[in-house]
């Protein structure tokens, strides 16, 4: 009978020390990755905006004070619009005065991003995912016009999806694009701590 030709493996044909240096290397390597990923979980989760569905068509970011529009301009006409006509949505709004409030703009690019996360799942109006709160109403459009023109070159305005959290140049009179309208939420005027804590007495 033929001699082993490799007595330092086990009968399966391995070496027990390079298995045994391979689950060591492994379990190290599994303890640093599991760190990394609590901590990119914990900081997505840090990041996330604060909404608040008011009950009034509306929608509260407190970490910005911005107000948005529950829906966009898509719910509204059932087609994309130019940023002109995305201006005159905000008109629109404002002569209406949507939820009370007459200042409904188009929102900056910066705004925009506020809104986007990649643990938020939203659909569109043709059912893909957006990256948006579900707070909003499903349904609408997939990116937005916002109210930033491209320097020395006016005939393009800065549009943002989110669907891929990017934003491009694109020009106005593209009709392929939506607006979601947002306001500044005014703060309270301010009023020293100790105003605050009289106000709260208990007598």
């Amino acid at each position: 009978m033929a001699e082993d030709e490799n007595p330092s493996t086990s009968d399966e044909g391995v070496d027990p020390e390079i298995v045994e240096d391979e689950l060591e290397t492994e379990w190290i390597g599994e303890e640093e990755w599991g760190d990394e990923e609590e901590a990119d979980v914990a900081l997505a989760e840090e990041e996330l905006p604060n909404f608040v569905d008011n009950g009034d068509g509306t929608i509260s970011d407190t970490h910005s004070n911005l107000m948005w529009k529950k829906d966009d301009s898509y719910k509204e006409y059932g087609y994309g619009i130019t940023w002109i006509e995305a201006h005159d949505y905000c008109e629109m709004m404002n002569d209406k005065k949507f939820a009370g409030y007459d200042d409904w703009r188009l929102p900056g690019i910066e705004e925009s991003k506020s809104l986007f996360s990649f643990v938020q799942s939203n659909s569109d109006k043709d059912g893909a995912e957006i990256h948006i709160s579900d707070l909003f109403e499903t349904g609408g459009g997939h990116n937005t016009w916002t109210y930033e023109e491209k320097p020395d070159y006016q005939q393009y305005a800065q549009k943002f999806s989110f669907v891929t959290g990017n934003d491009i140049w694109e020009n106005k009179d593209n009709e392929y694009s939506h607006c979601r309208v947002t306001r500044d939420v005014v703060q309270d005027e301010w009023e020293p701590e100790w105003r605050k804590d009289t106000k709260t007495f208990e007598r």
